[in-house]
């Protein structure tokens, strides 16, 4: 019997509500609306390393947390599918699946990934 792999590319879109990025623009005014979501960037580029690093720990209590500090933050400004895997790995932490855990945690870093890039894409082409 010949078992051959087959490695997939997987590629994660950042969905983004745009709207929501024009609303804090509006409310806050342009440069107070970039500083909030500069501020919310780097909270979320740490807390994703702090949760891909608790999934190797195997902390699943800090997975939660950081978790769901990842998600509020993201729905601030408008990271609609961040937001949405984020809630996924807190809401799956009570299964004992390691592997699940892990795979979960890989989807939420590469939309992590594509998500910080989008939006700093958006607000440049904002600008």
């Amino acid at each position: 019997m010949v078992k051959q792999v087959v490695v997939l590319a997987v590629q994660e879109r950042a969905r983004l509500d745009d709207e929501q990025l024009r609303v804090l623009n509006a409310h806050l005014g342009t440069d107070v609306a970039e500083d909030v979501i500069c501020r919310a960037l780097e909270e979320l580029a740490v807390r994703l390393s702090v949760i891909e690093r608790a999934c190797k720990q195997k902390d699943r209590s800090n997975i939660r947390k950081n978790a769901r500090a990842l998600a509020s933050v993201a729905r601030q400004i408008g990271m609609v599918g961040l937001t949405s895997v984020a809630t996924d790995v807190a809401r799956c932490i009570k299964d004992t699946d390691d592997i699940a855990m892990a795979a979960i945690v890989a989807r939420l870093i590469r939309v992590g990934e594509t998500s910080l890039t989008a939006i700093w894409d958006f607000q440049d082409k904002r600008i």
